[in-house]
């Protein structure tokens, strides 16, 4: 079977595409940017260091026929660079497009890339789903850095015959979630009531054995060469029904009442979180019909059944 390597091994989505490749009997490397990860012995580590235009690939690109890129500079909850762009650009663009060049130097035949749904936007409104003919309007640094990415990685695969995927999830969830998601179950969890039984929305998530499942497809299918996907669980939720179904899988109620959605927003502004209410608010949903019609997938594992492990992950990890 083909040598994978997959960028940012050890981290969220990392363990998890690691494990579903062994599997399926891929030989598997990891590039770690610490040399005390711990991971399955059957994965070879190689410690690369920060991930920017300088990174030395050539240990962890021997002998590689294929690249799973995950590591980035993700969203940053406090901010302290006084230039963001610049710094996400230094990752998540210059870092990207020189692991490309050096995979292909290296005779890597293809290189699978995880971007971001933020490159298609914020919010979809409502009777709207993304597609990936949509025209891209990234908003934030972090999705204006991973488009700038997928077109240098479209430019590299014209110069040098390297094949590239690129893939789109929405919001990833499942054991040892951290961000927004973990705090929703904490939050749950301490019984505190919560102002959103009036929220009327619908979001795309995708459980992260789902997306493993997907970016092994994406690496292995001669259909997915220089293709973009958007992918989900196929069962778009609501913010108030999300919260009713994830208290119920730890075993418990949601204590949601009814509140103005213009006061909810207000507040959200004066305490400059914003963002945050927007995304509990707003709807964003993605019509993932193509990688389903062109590879024939299929996500494994339901929402409900991505909800429940993690859950059950939470409920372990507090023990």
């Amino acid at each position: 079977m083909a040598t994978i390597l997959i960028t940012g091994a050890n981290g969220f989505v990392g363990r998890v595409l690691c494990a579903n490749l062994l599997e399926h009997d891929h030989v598997v490397r990891g590039a770690v940017r610490r040399s005390d990860v711990k991971l399955n012995p059957e994965i070879s580590l190689v410690n690369v260091g920060e991930i920017n235009r300088d990174t030395d690939w050539s240990t962890a690109l021997a002998g590689v026929d294929l690249v799973i890129h995950l590591a980035a500079r993700v969203h940053v909850m406090k901010e302290t660079s006084t230039d963001p762009l610049n710094e996400f650009r230094s990752a998540n663009v210059h870092g990207t497009e020189h692991l490309a060049r050096s995979a292909a130097a290296h005779g890597v035949k293809r290189l699978v890339f995880v971007s971001s749904i933020k490159v298609n936007g914020e919010e979809t409104i409502a009777g709207h789903r993304y597609t990936e003919i949509d025209e891209p309007l990234p908003q934030d640094p972090y999705g204006i850095s991973k488009w700038e990415a997928e077109q240098a990685l479209q430019l590299v695969a014209k110069e040098t015959g390297m094949e590239v995927v690129i893939v789109r999830p929405p919001l990833v969830y499942g054991a040892g979630v951290k961000g927004n998601f973990e705090r929703m179950l904490r939050v749950l969890d301490s019984g505190m009531p919560l102002p959103l039984a009036s929220v009327k929305n619908a979001r795309s998530l995708i459980y992260v054995e789902n997306l493993a499942d997907a970016l092994r497809t994406c690496a292995n299918h001669p259909a997915a060469a220089g293709e973009t996907y958007l992918l989900d669980d196929g069962d778009d939720i609501s913010t108030p029904n999300l919260l009713r179904k994830l208290a119920l899988a730890l075993g418990m109620r949601a204590r949601l009442f009814p509140f103005p959605l213009a006061l909810l927003k207000l507040a959200g502004k004066l305490l400059g979180k914003a963002g945050e209410i927007e995304r509990l608010l707003g709807s964003l949903q993605i019509d993932s019909g193509k990688i389903r019609s062109e590879l024939n997938w299929r996500p494994p594992y339901s929402l409900q059944q991505g909800l429940q492990a993690t859950a059950d992950w939470y409920r372990t990890s507090t023990l």
